[in-house]
């Protein structure tokens, strides 16, 4: 996936918001630009883009040791369920857009229940 197919696909989700920030991370939101954080699209681990996204227990346990799919560096590493694709070994393009709907809503969980309603995510 290119950054533009990344950034058109998570601008598409319900009530999204997209910030550049920790060296040029493309990071989406959901909630508003003060949301939850769902998808980061970086350079961070060299040339090609990772993705990391946020994911259920099970996901996290079937994908963790998959080629091309790590647990994510810095969220991983404090227990929390994020994993990250370098490659499309496992996970290609369409299977990484499910994953990025699926974050899309363990974020939107994570929001207070008042926006939530408000939004019409419940």
């Amino acid at each position: 996936m290119i950054l533009d197919g990344y950034n058109r696909f998570c601008r598409s989700l319900p009530h999204t918001a997209h910030v550049i920030q920790w060296d040029d991370a493309h990071v989406w939101k959901v909630g508003g630009p003060k949301g939850k954080v769902f998808a980061i699209a970086s350079r961070w681990h060299g040339p090609s883009l990772d993705f990391t996204f946020k994911a259920s227990q099970l996901s996290f346990d079937l994908l963790k040791d998959k080629p091309g799919v790590r647990p994510a560096p810095y969220f991983a590493s404090r227990g929390l369920l994020w994993l990250q694709r370098r490659t499309a070994e496992t996970l290609d393009d369409a299977a990484l857009k499910d994953y990025l709907r699926e974050s899309h809503r363990l974020a939107a969980q994570n929001l207070p229940k008042r926006l939530q309603l408000e939004l019409g995510l419940v």
